[in-house]
């Protein structure tokens, strides 16, 4: 049974934007088709998500009790 490869965790927390978008476009670049990348952050990125829907890629937020936001990316279809 194939395996998924191991997430690319991605932590921007502290980081400012531009800079957390650009990474994950980055590690998205070369994310393979059973990949996820796995972006950390202090508050929501609303913005990446439009961005993620029209470049074909899917996404699940998950806020953790510390508020803090994990967002679990991977290609449209691969779920």
């Amino acid at each position: 049974m194939p395996t998924s490869p191991n997430p690319v965790i991605i932590d921007a927390r502290g980081l400012m934007p531009p800079e957390p978008l650009n990474l994950t476009l980055e590690a998205l670049d070369t994310l393979p088709p059973d990949g996820e990348v796995i972006l950390l952050l202090y508050r929501e990125p609303t913005p990446l998500y439009d961005v993620l829907r029209r470049n074909g890629y899917t996404h699940r937020t998950e806020v953790n009790s510390d508020g803090e936001f994990a967002i679990h990316i991977r290609h449209a279809g691969a779920d």
